[in-house]
Order: C-alpha cells, then sequence, then structure tokens
C-alpha cells in the first residue's frame, strides 16, 4: 500500500511545527507499504495536498498538524463546513464564517480507525485521546477538503488528521512531548491503519461528556 502522510510548515509565531519536525523523522517504509512525507504549507488552500494524492494514490492519507496547548496526541473524528480563521494564514489570508464547499456535506468524519488507534496509543504508554474538534483553521480546512475530495471522487483511501503538541523546545509554559514518543505515535498510527485497512473499527470506550 501507499501512505501518504503530512505535516505543516510553521505559522503564527512558531519558527518550527512539530507536525512535520515529527513527520520527516518517519521511515520511507513499514511492513512492505511505501509512505510518502509531504510538507504542506498553512494555507487556506489545498492545490499542493490534491497534488500529491493524485501523485502518490494513497490507500491512506494521516495528516498531521500541531495542536499547542495540547498535552498528548489527538485523533481528530470529524472536520466541519467552516472557515472561520483567528489568526490570518501563510498568505495574510483571514476568512471569516466561510463555507467551505457549498456543495459538500455539513461535516465529514475521518475513515481512520479512531478507536483502535486510541487503544494501541495507550498501549505504547502515548498519551493520547479522541477530540471531537479539529477547530476553524488551516487544519480542519484541509481535513474537510481531503474527506469531501475523496467522497466526491468516491476513491477507496482512508484519512483523518491527527494532532500533536508542542516540543519541548517551543515551550516553557504549555504542554509538549517528546519527538521520540510524537514519532512513536505516529508509527503506532500507521501500523494500526494498516492493519484495519479491511476491517471495522474497535468498538469500545471513547466518547466525551463535554
Amino acid at each position: 500500500m501507499n501512505i501518504l502522510i503530512t505535516g505543516f510548515e510553521p505559522f503564527g509565531k512558531d519558527e518550527i511545527n512539530s507536525s512535520w519536525e515529527s513527520v520527516k523523522l518517519l521511515p520511507n517504509e513499514l511492513k512492505g507499504n511505501n509512505i510518502y512525507k509531504v510538507l504542506i504549507p498553512v494555507v487556506f488552500n489545498v492545490d499542493k495536498l490534491i497534488e500529491n494524492i493524485k501523485k502518490y494514490s494513497p490507500d491512506i492519507i494521516i495528516l498531521v498538524g500541531q495542536a499547542g496547548g495540547r498535552n498528548g496526541i489527538t485523533i481528530e473524528r470529524v472536520a466541519i463546513n467552516l472557515d472561520d480563521a483567528i489568526i490570518p494564514d501563510n498568505n495574510n489570508y483571514q476568512p471569516i464564517d466561510n463555507t467551505i464547499k457549498l456543495d459538500g456535506e455539513n461535516a465529514y468524519f475521518s475513515t481512520l480507525p479512531v478507536k483502535a488507534i486510541i487503544n494501541n496509543l495507550k498501549d505504547n504508554d502515548i498519551e493520547a485521546r479522541i477530540s471531537y474538534t479539529a477547530g476553524t483553521y488551516v487544519c480542519n480546512h484541509v481535513m474537510y477538503n481531503t474527506l469531501y475530495h475523496i467522497n466526491k471522487n468516491n476513491l477507496d483511501i482512508k484519512a483523518g488528521f491527527i494532532h500533536v503538541p508542542y516540543l519541548p523546545t517551543q515551550t516553557m509554559d504549555k504542554p509538549s512531548m517528546k519527538i521520540e514518543d510524537i514519532v512513536k505515535g505516529l508509527l503506532s498510527i500507521i501500523e494500526t491503519t494498516i492493519d484495519y485497512r479491511k476491517k471495522e473499527d474497535s468498538k469500545i470506550i471513547g466518547g466525551t461528556i463535554y
């Protein structure tokens, strides 16, 4: 199989982005499957991503972003049809209350095996949880557009979004995670998704009250 995994360039006041710093350390192959690592810009435009989907014809797409302030790896379960940017993107564009796709669903759910992923991450002593909001910035925009593209083109691709915390070098007062633990977590996520490529997700508790 072909696995496309993406990370973001730095944005805002950050000099590095923990997502790309971690993704670029992944191997090029796992269990005989190809891993293609792609850096994408922090902009409300998915041209580069769609180009790489067409280029690599992936069976699995794992989008990775940075969530400063979160204390573990979070598996996003849903993307909403809304851009509402608290800061401008790296092209100085700041959409407010914009519909992403007029012909798209109000939301698309991740097709990654999120419950199995969380279970395996915890078994590997990696702090992790399911998240039910990817925000309304570029991360949500990229996740939504990826799932929209797959849906509209009837593609047989498992896809979803993962948020990782800051690295310790990025912050003094917010939660962080060592890069080796993030890489270990991403490898577990890839391996679990490979194993569940043709299986239904695990039926285990993983919801939230608030």
